[in-house]
């Protein structure tokens, strides 16, 4: 069993309560990850995904070790049958097999490089670790998805709703860096699954890739979107016809208090203070950004523990 995409949960709703369980009582499966080791590789940088990944497989009872891969780490070829006299010291089909040989689950953290498109949808780095590891493959974020924290949205959801059918809006928000499209897109493929009234909001020009929007209902004036939300979710992402770019600034875009009016505010940090929300919902009691960070742990735990279960 992988871990790669939110489509890999089967029933996102019994996740989700398996989460909230693991929650009340997390060292209650300690036994289950015994003699076992997990092993994080980080191509990119990382605070909530490494130290809660870490703490999810500790209280399962795991030993873990971490590479930064980047500046530790050879660099690596993907490709079959080039000749390896530039850059690339070894390949993929070495790095995946020695690494499975001292680990028993491998968790995979690579960002989309935002240049080529076809490169990044191919997801070069996770699919060569899931072709040629010999253990189960974790997604902690990739170029085009960050399952384990869309379903750690998901339970955040759950805690705090206060109706059966929420309103939950997704809105781009301005950022001075192309941003990738990793965590509004496992965002979107989570609230496809969700009984909710469903809104993604953003400027003309930053539309999602349409193969995962599918039927999502997308509305470009952002103060209609946000209408009566109950939950609003907050993220950048660049451009995806005009691959990686930032269009236009649209500093108007902001999260501000007037806008957010009674919703909960939602975003996966790290966030830049008055340029993507502004200080007074961040510091009010409507913002869940601790809480969601908290509940990356019980992710990350529960899909660690269902791969545990599964081997």
């Amino acid at each position: 069993m992988n871990y790669l995409s939110i489509k890999d949960i089967d029933s996102l709703a019994n996740w989700v309560a398996e989460a909230k369980d693991l929650k009340n009582n997390p060292r209650r499966f300690e036994s289950i990850g015994k003699c076992k080791t997990i092993c994080l590789l980080f191509f990119n940088n990382s605070l909530r995904t490494r130290l809660s990944t870490q703490k999810a497989a500790i209280n399962l009872g795991m030993d873990v070790m971490v590479m930064n891969f980047g500046n530790e780490g050879w660099a690596l070829e993907y490709e079959d049958g080039t000749i390896m006299n530039q850059g690339t010291s070894e390949h993929i089909k070495e790095a995946a097999q020695v690494v499975s040989q001292y680990a028993d689950i491998i968790a995979i953290r690579a960002f989309a490089g935002l240049k080529d498109k076809e490169k990044d949808e191919a997801e070069e780095v996770l699919n060569g670790f899931v072709k040629y590891a010999g253990v189960p493959i974790v997604n902690m974020e990739s170029s085009i998805g960050h399952p384990l924290q869309a379903l750690a949205d998901a339970i955040t959801i759950a805690e705090y709703k206060t109706k059966t059918r929420p309103k939950v809006v997704l809105s781009w928000a301005p950022h001075p860096k192309a941003l990738p499209h990793a965590v509004a897109n496992s965002f979107v493929e989570m609230m496809q699954l969700q009984d909710a009234d469903f809104v993604i909001t953003h400027p003309k020009g930053y539309e999602l890739n349409s193969k995962i929007t599918r039927n999502s209902t997308i509305e470009y004036d952002q103060s209609k979107a946000l209408q009566n939300a109950d939950f609003v979710y907050v993220k950048n992402w660049s451009s995806y016809n005009d691959y990686g770019k930032v269009m236009h600034e649209n500093s108007g875009w902001m999260m501000t208090k007037e806008k957010l009016g009674h919703a909960k505010f939602m975003h996966c940090l790290p966030v830049r203070r008055n340029v993507v929300v502004e200080d007074g919902v961040l510091d009010s009691n409507q913002s869940l950004i601790i809480e969601q960070a908290n509940n990356r742990t019980y992710a990350a735990q529960l899909v660690i523990k269902k791969i545990l279960e599964n081997e």
